[in-house]
């Protein structure tokens, strides 16, 4: 392993794309393990890495997101929000937080989230005099709510990996989004104070009632889909699936939409998909020499032998997971790492959910972490505010996702209270 490790790094760091260094650390690896029936079988883990059923909700959620970006649904979102918010200094920071937990309930996706949120409220922030860097900061960070509010590609995907149950990782996702989005609203709360902003329109009532009735066919999109998914009415799939037939409704109905935009954003989509698809089935490839290695054992009884104190090991996989996330893209961290941290956390007497939703948030604030965030590079190219200014701007909001995910680590009834409220998983 040791040489297919320092290509793995090597390959990283001078830029390949993310399916080559997964690739060519796997097959490096099956050559370093000196079996040479394992090299017949790389395309046939390839394909079986892809070929998930599970996998099969990301291009609805994927298409969900273009058509959302093309029907107006947002600026709807937004007039309501600001007319129920706008008043509150700050208040179009916080409405940005609270459409993106709308948002994240509907697309599933950082990427997507942060992109609509650029598109429609980073001119409007910009004529409000907030600083470029904090408005893209702000969009960036919240973004990440996407893949923790459900549904969740994240959470699919962790659970393809690992056969946890994805309707109780939805619904343990939901506090630990709530709660990052109010520790979100708490960094605007401080950093507002020192910005010249104008003042906000006194709260109108009748301004406020227009508003909601005209966002209400946007406002029943996530509705539908977690009452869905709670209700047991959707799988995941289905989920997906009904986003997109309820987006295209809410743009019809806000006369946004044409079905003439649908190959364009179906191009679009499959162009995304297939981006997600390859890095799943090359990083199988690894994954699979990893397990027949026996690797992730060898780090388990390394990890257990090093100490038995549960804090201990949970603070070590925290840390761990910090630095894989400046380093190393989401979905391929995800491949690599799953198969070697949940049997640790079993071990020691976590919850699969519980660390299944530790894990994947981790993972998810990663998108915002320099070098390698990826939702950071989307917010820059669409809002052209420099990387740089970015990866400062963004620190107080990284540091306070990572403040509420290590307290989520430790408390365990919290995370876990909706998925045992309704009797998913045992109390």
């Amino acid at each position: 392993m040791a040489i297919a490790g320092a290509l793995f790094i090597l390959t990283l760091l001078t830029g390949v794309p993310i399916a080559a260094v997964l690739g060519i650390a796997g097959v490096v690896h099956i050559f370093e393990i000196g079996n040479p029936a394992f090299l017949n079988v790389i395309t046939q883990r390839v394909f079986a890495g892809m070929d998930v059923v599970g996998l099969t909700c990301i291009p609805f959620f994927i298409v969900a997101g273009e058509v959302m970006n093309a029907s107006g649904v947002t600026s709807k979102l937004l007039e309501f929000i600001r007319s129920f918010i706008g008043h509150v200094r700050g208040g179009l920071a916080y409405a940005a937080v609270i459409i993106a937990m709308i948002l994240a309930a509907i697309l599933g996706s950082a990427n997507a989230v942060a992109s609509i949120l650029c598109a429609v409220l980073i001119p409007e922030m910009t004529r409000d005099r907030y600083p470029e860097e904090f408005s893209g900061a702000l969009i960036a960070s919240s973004g990440i709510l996407g893949p923790i509010i459900p549904p969740s590609v994240t959470f699919v995907y962790f659970s393809v990996l690992s056969n946890v149950s994805v309707n109780a990782l939805f619904m343990a996702g939901i506090i630990p989004g709530i709660l990052l989005g109010l520790g979100f609203a708490i960094v605007i709360f401080f950093s507002v104070k020192k910005f010249d902003l104008p003042k906000g329109d006194p709260f109108d009532f009748n301004k406020f009632l227009k508003t909601f009735i005209s966002a209400l066919p946007a406002l029943i999109v996530p509705v539908i889909i977690v009452g869905g998914i709670m209700g047991g009415i959707f799988t995941p799939t289905e989920s997906g699936a009904v986003s997109v037939l309820a987006s295209i409704i809410a743009g019809i109905v806000y006369r946004k939409f044409k079905f003439s935009m649908l190959p364009a954003i179906f191009v679009r989509s499959a162009v995304a998909t297939a981006g997600i698809f390859i890095i799943i089935g090359f990083g199988n490839v690894i994954g699979w020499s990893m397990a027949i290695d026996k690797i992730p054992q060898a780090i388990q009884a390394a990890i257990l032998g090093f100490t038995d104190s549960k804090t201990l090991i949970i603070l070590i996989m925290l840390g761990i997971l910090i630095v894989v996330g400046c380093l190393m893209e989401a979905t391929a961290a995800m491949l690599i790492f799953t198969p070697v941290m949940l049997p640790i956390a079993t071990a020691i007497g976590m919850d699969p959910v519980h660390f299944g939703i530790i894990f994947c948030v981790m993972l998810t604030i990663a998108l915002v972490t320099p070098p390698v965030g990826m939702t950071l590079f989307v917010t820059s190219n669409i809002s052209g505010i420099s990387l740089n200014k970015l990866s400062k701007a963004v620190v107080p909001f990284v540091l306070t996702a990572f403040a509420v995910t290590f307290a989520l680590a430790f408390l365990p009834d919290v995370v876990m209270f909706i998925p045992r409220l309704l009797g998913i998983v045992a109390g």
